[in-house]
């Protein structure tokens, strides 16, 4: 056997290491001898990071869409309303700030016509 002459340590770190990635489960075949082995199963973190960014996507659209509709005005007028509020309001002020990326958004939406 070939794992035989490796030392003894570096056999146990890749037991050990194979171990821990299994624990994320496993998924079984046969090889062509007929032997069943399992192999750990690719391992997919659980936070849903394309669903964020089409989330935040989205939000830059919707902002784009009231800028073009309400005009700059209107919607810095409304701003200011919401940054007198509460904690809250002034947070949602900061978020709905038009920034660089809502008005480009805003004159793509002012091409199609809203």
């Amino acid at each position: 056997m070939s794992l035989t002459s490796m030392p003894f340590d570096r056999r146990l770190k890749r037991i050990v290491r194979n171990h821990q990635r299994m624990s994320h489960g496993v998924v079984h075949s046969v090889n062509s001898n007929g032997l069943i082995v399992a192999r750990p199963r690719i391992y997919n973190p659980k936070f849903p990071i394309k669903g964020l960014l089409l989330t935040v996507a989205a939000m830059f659209v919707f902002k784009g869409f009231l800028f073009a509709s309400l005009g700059a005005e209107t919607f810095n007028a409304r701003l200011a309303e919401l940054a007198a509020g509460s904690t809250v309001d002034k947070a949602g002020a900061w978020v709905m700030q038009a920034d660089t990326a809502t008005v480009a958004i805003a004159g793509v939406w002012q091409k199609i016509g809203v």
